[in-house]
């Protein structure tokens, strides 16, 4: 690819270990080497029993005035590299992928196993059954206090490849705003991977959790106690020439 990506968003990571395998593990693209690497290949940090517990415990903070645009225009270029969030994420998760402009809009791919069913799906742009999915839904985040963010820190979450991850349409739709203690992927395969995602990203945004959603994400990782925690992604401001409602 002839654009560079930036440091940061290549540093992602998610690692798979015994007792807790992830399945959907997918090499690099041939002639992909700078776009965002798989966030299963580099090093990981601490346990994420112990960054779950390090979370701030609260309830719901209210719904009232979230919205979509509260944090930013949809798939804004915060990382500078050219390409748009949604295109990064489709040619970092998707195999076989071809682009219809350049090296950034992604033509077609194949989700060679989805994270959250384990099943196999073709991508072909204007007619999808991949979705792109915030692990921690946007909704979510906003009742565990993105509510009273800067914009600017709204619209990176947003945008964070750390907190997203292509899947199939689905499931994806399924989950809703859910948090883990209302959805979990059926591919049990996957939930050590992807509720230590969620801990990640509440960790790095200083988001809270709720009790429930504590005992389930418990619950979850007790299966996988040496679960490494996924480190990552974008800086937590977005540039200056982004803003939000």
């Amino acid at each position: 690819m002839v654009r560079l990506r930036g440091a940061v968003a290549a540093a992602l990571v998610l690692v798979a270990v015994s007792g807790c395998t992830d399945g959907t593990q997918r090499s690099a693209n041939p002639g992909e080497t700078n776009r965002s690497t798989s966030p299963r290949r580099t090093p990981s940090g601490g346990s994420v029993l112990a960054a779950l517990d390090s979370l701030t415990v609260r309830g719901w903070a209210p719904k009232t005035g979230y919205g979509r645009d509260r944090f930013g225009s949809p798939w804004a270029d915060t990382d500078s590299n050219g390409c748009d969030t949604r295109d990064d994420i489709l040619g970092r998760d998707l195999k076989n992928v071809k682009f219809t402009d350049g090296n950034c809009k992604v033509a077609s791919g194949l989700l060679a196993s989805d994270p959250y069913s384990g099943e196999a799906i073709g991508y072909a742009r204007g007619r999808s059954q991949v979705d792109i999915d915030h692990i921690v839904a946007l909704s979510n985040a906003w009742q565990t206090g993105a509510g009273k963010w800067d914009p600017s820190k709204r619209i990176a979450l947003a945008n964070d490849p750390l907190n997203l991850l292509a899947v199939g349409a689905t499931p994806n739709r399924s989950k809703g705003d859910g948090d883990a203690s209302t959805w979990l992927p059926s591919n049990k395969a996957y939930q050590c991977s992807y509720v230590a995602l969620q801990v990640a990203v509440k960790k790095k945004y200083e988001l809270w959790v709720t009790a429930a959603e504590k005992t389930a994400m418990k619950n979850v990782l007790s299966g996988c106690r040496s679960q490494k925690l996924p480190l990552g992604g974008n800086p937590t401001k977005a540039p200056d020439r982004f803003h939000a409602n």
